[in-house]
């Protein structure tokens, strides 16, 4: 998919994310998929790969999600992440509609119920989402929805070491680099500039 000039899947806008949750994800599966990558900033692989028994709900317990280390991009960290209400409800309504197809333990079965689905066909997914909503010329992939996610973590203020422990950088340098910049983040660093400065000679 087009990315960026910074080599770098483009953000989503609020607007665009209502639109494909709300209107161009057709199937519980697919808002599950990629509900995994925008509310835990998974990585497409990542969300991909997962079992069914990663879906953590221990008594009394907000649900997590279980990344596995040998799934993950360095392959040496377990990641445990909590689930948010609206995920929460993505997963609940599509993890019954898999329960009666079979023994596969992937939590995203791949065609005629064989392993999981693979990233080329979440890339695909997308693809045809977007062009259901005309977006398919905004730049984004399935890389999107985890940028759009550590993005608006960081927005909120929340310490960068936090969102580490959830996106699996290695180093905090790795995760600054990955945040998005966008010119409504410059327009309102130039506005809070505010110096008591000499008006110029007339």
């Amino acid at each position: 998919m087009k990315i960026n000039g910074f080599g770098q899947a483009e953000i989503l806008k609020p607007e665009e994310i209502s639109l494909l949750f709300n209107v161009a994800f057709v199937k519980p599966r697919d808002r599950a998929l990629f509900g995994v990558c925008l509310y835990t900033g998974a990585r497409i692989y990542e969300a991909c790969t997962l079992l069914k028994g990663d879906v953590v709900s221990p008594r009394g317990v907000r649900p997590k999600l279980i990344i596995r280390s040998y799934n993950t991009k360095g392959g040496k960290d377990t990641r445990e992440i909590q689930i948010h209400p609206i995920l929460r409800e993505y997963l609940e309504i599509y993890i019954p509609t898999i329960k009666a197809r079979g023994k596969n333990p992937h939590l995203f079965p791949g065609r005629h119920g064989l392993n999981h689905i693979h990233e080329a066909s979440a890339d695909k997914l997308l693809r045809q989402a977007l062009q259901r909503v005309g977006l398919e010329e905004g730049g984004y992939s399935t890389h999107s929805f985890r940028r759009t996610c550590l993005t608006a973590m960081s927005d909120a203020g929340i310490p960068l070491r936090h969102i580490q422990s959830i996106s699996g950088h290695r180093t905090l340098a790795a995760l600054e680099r990955y945040l998005g910049v966008t010119d409504q983040h410059k327009e309102n660093a130039i506005a809070a500039l505010n110096f008591e400065t000499a008006s110029p000679p007339f």
